[in-house]
């Protein structure tokens, strides 16, 4: 809607008073930092100096007011580049809210600006709970949950802003239709080499999940370009913002791979918040591996599927399974019930019949994890022996282990299993001696082992508790089983969660849900919820990939391009045929990907063109930093990414299969703008 001259008037006299105040402030807080900092040195020296003549009490009120100082410091100087990095765009939107006793004009932006001369609010933080109406409602009746209760009105205006440089670009009033102006504008824009941030976006939808405190967890099933990913990010800035004491250390991001994490990593300091813990499912096995120096990656791990052709695929499907979890489990009781100690422990010291020792094994402590119940019984000894001294405890527990008739030795333990009883009647095809071993390397251990290791490490010995870790985000949560679920719940049981995936986006070969609503017996306290809408792809595009899967669910946003999907086959001068592919891309400044479905055909794309594109890069598992202007990737590594456009290769000797179909779905979801497929019908 086009506003008249005084109205556009009036918003640029807002923007420029907005504007000198956060400038006026920056500089303010700047003097009052630099002169804090030279007084907590003066401070500091001062308790150093002194430092004979204080009494304990003294010292320690000293210290506790420089460290209250150095806090306070820390917040100003966190609001200082929040300012910063908003003066030259304070706000995105506005709504004019009528309630019981007043009407007002709410600016919403990446954080506050409060006018302390005038005693008002400049721009609310897009986080505060009126900025909620903004997101959720259209114009008319409306409502938000505050701290003192439910505030009900009529949002009578809403507008949104293009500002840049400090200058006001475009200003509009609309509706909150996902079609809106807006949002066609930011969807037809190139992509980059990070995500961006979606906070003058946002839909009702993404909303609901992104402010949703009163589940404790939360999993979602989004479809592909449904902004799973952003929502997520966007709901740990939320918490951040909402839950007192919650910092960045308190929050953890499961990621499939590093190139994802590269890839999100300007979503939160862009909304003024520092980038959380990161890790990947390898990572965090490896920190309770140290049996093995290498733990395979997931993308190692799908990569050997399609790179080697596995020999023995049910063999890898069974240790995927949900049916392993039980067998496991019987496993470690049945073992637990055949162990006992062999000998009397004697010594200068004591003597302990054998039958006492087992006594204490298998009924007075027996309702505790093995190693905790050997910890138990050395240092029953210690008080009985020692005084309660326990100097010798090491000493004791060590020949406790070797006295019983069960080596403990959590490699041959593992290898046990494979031929035990309870794997047997379970296990439905053939396993050989040579396979068992390659379970059990010396050095590395596979990626479908290492959560089996792990499971049988934690049942004998506990699992290591993280405390400090108070919300954890799951993205691709497809690609994790319910036993990889069963560990990350036991190990941060007191963490909430957020769990996003697509189960039309697996590209796990091995192991597939019905519906990601299975993982609510795992989580207690979790609501299921879907994002059917997707933002990423043109109509065209979206239609293409609802064929590979039988999909009708998948909503279209985007209103721009008319651009068909192009189907190509191979001829005898493959470099020219892509070479003129990419030149055209060029001419729209399109961020390019050629997806391939290996790495031997990603490596012969990228030998093919190298010589021709300098900034050509060929991304692989073990690839962490990328720049995705030209990129070549297999697609089982180009999950989660997106780009303008996308060429899906593979060899005419090659092409995707039925069993593969998701796989292909996954490649083909990537485009935005333009999809051109080679040798695929």
């Amino acid at each position: 809607m086009n506003l008249p001259k005084a109205e556009i008037e009036k918003e640029e006299k807002y923007l420029n008073n907005s504007i000198g105040v956060i400038r006026k402030k920056i500089s303010e807080l700047g003097q009052v930092l630099y002169d804090r900092e030279e007084k907590v040195m003066e401070f500091k020296k001062f308790i150093w100096d002194t430092r004979h003549d204080m009494d304990p009490t003294e010292m320690k009120t000293m210290i506790n007011a420089s460290d209250l100082e150095v806090t306070l410091m820390g917040y100003k100087g966190d609001y200082l580049q929040k300012l910063y990095r908003i003066q030259n765009n304070p706000y995105f939107g506005s709504i004019t809210f009528k309630d019981d006793t007043s009407e007002n004009k709410i600016y919403i932006g990446i954080t506050h600006v409060e006018d302390e001369e005038n005693d008002k609010y400049l721009v609310h933080d897009w986080r505060a709970p009126i900025c909620s109406l903004f997101y959720d409602y259209e114009l008319g009746k409306a409502q938000y949950l505050a701290p003192e209760g439910i505030i009900k009105g009529e949002i009578t205006n809403k507008r949104q802003f293009s500002i840049k440089d400090g200058k006001l670009i475009r200003v509009f009033d609309n509706n909150i239709n996902i079609d809106d102006e807006l949002l066609q504008q930011v969807l037809v824009e190139e992509s980059n080499d990070k995500m961006k941030n979606i906070v003058n976006t946002i839909q009702q939808e993404q909303n609901a999940i992104i402010r949703n405190v009163q589940d404790p967890n939360l999993i979602v099933q989004g479809i592909a370009g449904s902004g799973k990913t952003s929502v997520a990010l966007h709901r740990i800035a939320f918490l951040l913002y909402k839950i007192k004491n919650l910092s960045s250390n308190n929050v953890l991001i499961f990621s499939p791979n590093q190139i994802f994490t590269e890839y999100i990593s300007n979503v939160l300091p862009e909304l003024g918040e520092s980038n959380t813990l990161q890790t990947t499912f390898n990572s965090f096995l490896e920190t309770n591996l140290q049996e093995y120096q290498h733990v395979e990656s997931f993308s190692e791990f799908v990569e050997r599927y399609y790179k080697y052709q596995e020999k023995n695929i049910n063999l890898v499907k069974y240790k995927q399974s949900n049916e392993i979890i039980d067998a496991l489990e019987k496993y470690i009781k049945s073992l637990l019930k055949q162990l006992y100690f062999k000998e009397d422990m004697i010594t200068k010291e004591y003597e302990i019949p054998k039958e006492i020792l087992n006594y204490y094994l298998k009924d007075k402590y027996s309702k505790l994890l093995l190693i905790e119940r050997i910890e138990k019984i050395a240092e029953k000894i210690c008080n009985d022996y020692y005084h309660g001294k326990t100097g010798n405890k090491k000493q004791i527990i060590s020949k406790l282990t070797k006295n019983l008739n069960i080596k403990l030795n959590y490699k041959e333990i593992f290898k046990s299993f494979f031929t035990s009883r309870e794997f047997n009647e379970t296990y439905n095809g053939e396993i050989t001696e040579k396979e068992i071993k390659e379970s059990v390397s010396s050095k590395n251990i596979k990626y479908e082992d290492a959560c089996i290791f792990t499971y049988i490490k934690g049942l004998l010995e506990g699992f290591s508790y993280r405390g400090q870790i108070q919300e954890i985000v799951i993205d691709e949560a497809q690609d994790y089983n319910i036993l990889q679920y069963k560990l990350i719940r036991t190990i941060f049981k007191k963490s909430n969660f957020t769990i996003l995936g697509d189960i039309n986006q697996t590209v796990n070969p091995y192991y597939k849900y019905n519906s990601l609503e299975e993982l609510k017996d795992i989580f207690e306290g979790s609501i299921y919820l879907e994002l059917n809408k997707t933002y990423r792809s043109s109509p065209e595009i979206i239609e293409h990939t609802n064929k590979i899967l039988g999909l009708t669910h998948v909503s279209a946003i985007r209103r721009d391009n008319n651009r068909p999907v192009i189907f190509r086959e191979e001829n005898s001068d493959l470099k020219n045929q892509i070479l003129k592919d990419i030149n055209e891309a060029k001419k729209d400044n399109f961020s390019l990907a050629i997806i391939t479905k290996t790495d031997e055909e990603a490596e012969k794309i990228y030998q093919i063109l190298k010589d021709s594109f300098e900034e050509l890069s060929l991304i692989l598992s073990s690839t962490k930093e990328f720049k995705k202007n030209l990129i070549v990737i297999p697609s089982y590594i180009a999950k989660g990414l997106e780009f303008d456009e996308t060429i899906i290769y593979t060899s005419k000797e090659n092409k995707y299969k039925e069993e593969e179909k998701y796989l292909y779905y996954v490649a083909c979801t990537r485009a935005q703008h333009q999809l051109i497929i080679y040798n695929q019908k």
